[in-house]
Formats: structure tokens, C-alpha cells, sequence
């Protein structure tokens, strides 16, 4: 893919984002947090631009305010899954030891088997309507693989000669790891967030959808998609809008990182080979 390519990509993926993001960190500055809903189910008139939803509340209204707990839920879990496995791989990846290597990375992997909904409805029912807890949720199940997919990037810059001559000069073994090992790895590990993000919003999406997670009556974009699903055909934008924002959110993400990050997913790139082998240390 050439730069233009690349570069038009990206712009198609930043003007994607636009509405969704607009939505969610302008909407609630504009919109009551009081959500009246003194209008009639399902309607379509004047008075609400995108018609009601099964409890009479504007639909506008609700695609304002629930952008922050549907996009702010998913970009806070991944942001904490990638920096708890970016120091858990990186440390794993420049460890001289076996045993430390295992002591870091396998019990994170016992999360690995572990089914996101499921994980997700247990948190659901001891935490029922807690954002905070459906984001750490999701976090611990993203832990694992970004750790093993940073630690496979970093063995190779951990083990080469900048590195060694960092060690010699008598750098701190911070430095050499998060100055020049993670420096090395942040194509790989911006690219994986990027994707994460997108399969985040709609684990979130979903767990609120099938009732996991917030309130029936908050205005997220899941809960008013689940909410309003059944009239689909008499008032459409209830799920429509909402859903609209998910789909262009999730696009624009993958675009824009793709444009941004051309080279960060290509499996054999450089020393994929011996990354592949890195488990046979």
C-alpha cells in the first residue's frame, strides 16, 4: 500500500470517528442528565428529530449521552489491558531466567480459556450496573494475549546488542526496557490496540445488550439497542442511531490505524520466525 493510499485510509478512518467520538465527549456537556420521557413509545414526531424509545425518551437525546459509557468503557479496559501486559511482557521478554519468565506469564494465561460473556455476566451479577467493574472485566480477559504478543515483539530487542551495550554502559534495566525494548514494540503494540479497541466496544455492547451489564434505563448504546430492538420496523433510529455509532466507531478505528500503522500486523515481518519460536526458550 503506497503513502497515499495510506494516508487517504486514514483520513477516511479520522472522518469515520468524528460523529461517535463527537457524540460521546461533547453530548454529555449538551444534553440533562435527567432524561425526560414524557413522550409517547416509538413515536415519530417534530418534537424528537429521531422519534422515541420504548419509554417515551427522545432517541437523540440517548445517542448524546451514551456514547461516554459505551466508548469510555471499552478505551478505558483496553488502555488498562495494554499497560498491565505491556509491562508484563516486556519484563517477561527481558528476563534472563526461565522461572521468572513463567512466573510472569503463566498464571495471566490461565485467563486465556476463560469465555469474555461469561467472565463478564459473573462480574455482571455481583456488580450489576458498576461500568467500572464491566471495564476491568474486559481488561483481564485482554491482559493475556496483549502480554504473549508484546513479549513474542520484544525478545529480539531484548537480546540484541543495544541492548546488551545499554547494559554494559550500566543503564538501569528500566531504561533498557521501556526506553529501548518498548520503544521497539509500540508499532506492534498501537496496531493490537487499535483492533482490541473495536472487539472491546462491542464486548461491551454486547454484555449491556444481553443485560449484563448496566442499568435497562441507561441511555448506553447497547442498553437502548437491546431496549428498542423488538420495534425495529415501527421506529427504526431507536436501534438504528445507536447502532450507526458503533459500526462507524469499530470502522474508523481499524482505518485510521491501518492508515497510521501500515506495517505493525505483518506476521513475518523482520524476525517473525523467531518470534514464533520465542515459547521454546
Amino acid at each position: 500500500m503506497n503513502a497515499h493510499r495510506r494516508t487517504r485510509r486514514a483520513a477516511v478512518g479520522a472522518l469515520l470517528l468524528v460523529p461517535p467520538v463527537t457524540a460521546a465527549v461533547v453530548g454529555p456537556l449538551v444534553t440533562d442528565a435527567d432524561i425526560p420521557s414524557d413522550g409517547m413509545p416509538y413515536a415519530l414526531d417534530d418534537g424528537h428529530p429521531l422519534g422515541t424509545d420504548a419509554l417515551g425518551r427522545d432517541v437523540l437525546t440517548l445517542v448524546l449521552r451514551g456514547g461516554a459509557s459505551a466508548l469510555g468503557m471499552a478505551c478505558g479496559a483496553v488502555a488498562l489491558a495494554v499497560a498491565v501486559g505491556a509491562v508484563l511482557g516486556l519484563a517477561a521478554a527481558a528476563s534472563r531466567s526461565r522461572w521468572l519468565d513463567d512466573l510472569l506469564m503463566r498464571p495471566v494465561e490461565l485467563l486465556l480459556p476463560l469465555p469474555s460473556l461469561l467472565v463478564i455476566s459473573v462480574v455482571g451479577v455481583g456488580w450489576r450496573g458498576h461500568p467500572i467493574a464491566v471495564a476491568l472485566a474486559v481488561a483481564a480477559l485482554s491482559v493475556p494475549a496483549v502480554a504473549r504478543l508484546l513479549r513474542a515483539s520484544a525478545l529480539d530487542a531484548a537480546g540484541g546488542p543495544v541492548a546488551e551495550a545499554m547494559r554494559l554502559q550500566g543503564e538501569s534495566s528500566a531504561r533498557v526496557l521501556f526506553g529501548h525494548v518498548g520503544r521497539t514494540v509500540l508499532p506492534v503494540a498501537a496496531a493490537d490496540a487499535g483492533t482490541r479497541v473495536g472487539v472491546a466496544v462491542f464486548t461491551v455492547a454486547a454484555a449491556n445488550f444481553l443485560g449484563l451489564g448496566l442499568d435497562p434505563t441507561s441511555p448506553d448504546w447497547g442498553v437502548v439497542i437491546a431496549g428498542s430492538r423488538e420495534a425495529l420496523f415501527v421506529q427504526p433510529w431507536a436501534v438504528l442511531a445507536p447502532t450507526l455509532m458503533l459500526v462507524l466507531f469499530v470502522v474508523g478505528i481499524n482505518l485510521l490505524v491501518d492508515g497510521l500503522l501500515p506495517h505493525a500486523r505483518q506476521p513475518g515481518r523482520k524476525t517473525g520466525a523467531g518470534r514464533a519460536a520465542a515459547w521454546n526458550r
